[in-house]
């Protein structure tokens, strides 16, 4: 008789991603983490330019705090467990 059972099938696979057995192959939340502060802040590294006006030091300043803030509020998720 056939099993009611579904198979779960967690991780990647091996023969798909050869890579996974070293564990390249899964989100490391750090890294993204820190690629996304430090664009952040060359983001505002750029303030400090050859630019006249000041409508450009506002985007500049409101794209890094939208990093900013996505990336305490992934970190905060993660933290509750509430995002894997």
């Amino acid at each position: 008789m056939a099993s009611t059972e579904v198979e779960r099938h967690t991780g990647v696979d091996v023969e798909d991603v050869p890579s996974a057995n070293w564990g390249w192959s899964k989100e490391n939340p750090r890294v993204i983490h820190l690629s996304l502060l430090l664009g952040a802040a060359f983001l505002l590294a750029m303030l400090r330019g050859n630019h006249v006006g000041r409508v450009e030091d506002w985007f500049l300043i409101g794209f890094a705090a939208a990093i900013v803030a996505w990336v305490i509020r992934d970190w905060w998720l993660r933290k509750r467990g509430w995002t894997r």
